[in-house]
């Protein structure tokens, strides 16, 4: 079930690490369209760049993609993201109507795809993708302990 995700990590992996030249935690994202493989659009974090709170991987990536397909809902289509989506990531995952997310690193902490909360399969909600986490978990999770290594 994973390994159809992996190119599509690597690209989230690349996202993030220009996520941390920039300062940024790093966390990259892609959303791909309905067919699995075209990219519609890619987002890393970029609060520290932007000053704005809401600058997520995950939001950017989504906001970059209705863009492209001119609305608002994603259907059909898959986010891939470094890192579990926070509960601010999975809130607007459920707003944009998407498929499915992919994530790599689970989110002991703040994790809403299934770690602490699991806000995406909220059977109180009006969506709710599938989930497929542990892409290329490993890698991912040494993106984010490399640079808070340094960074602290």
């Amino acid at each position: 079930m994973r390994e159809p995700w992996r190119a599509a990590m690597r690209l989230a992996m690349a996202e993030a690490g220009r996520a941390a030249l920039g300062g940024d935690v790093p966390v990259g994202a892609v959303v791909l369209a309905a067919d699995g493989t075209t990219v519609l659009a890619t987002g890393h974090n970029e609060r520290e760049a932007t000053g704005d709170p809401t600058a997520h991987a995950e939001v950017l990536a989504l906001r970059r993609a209705a863009a492209e397909v001119g609305e608002w809902r994603l259907t059909g289509c898959t986010l891939v993201v470094t890192l579990e989506p926070c509960t601010m990531c999975a809130g607007a995952l459920v707003q944009s109507r998407i498929d499915r997310v992919v994530y790599g690193a689970r989110d002991e902490k703040a994790g809403a795809a299934g770690s602490l909360w699991d806000l995406v399969r909220d059977r109180r909600l009006n969506h709710r993708p599938e989930v497929i986490g542990g892409v290329l978990a490993d890698d991912c999770a040494d993106l984010l302990t490399t640079f808070f290594r340094h960074e602290r």
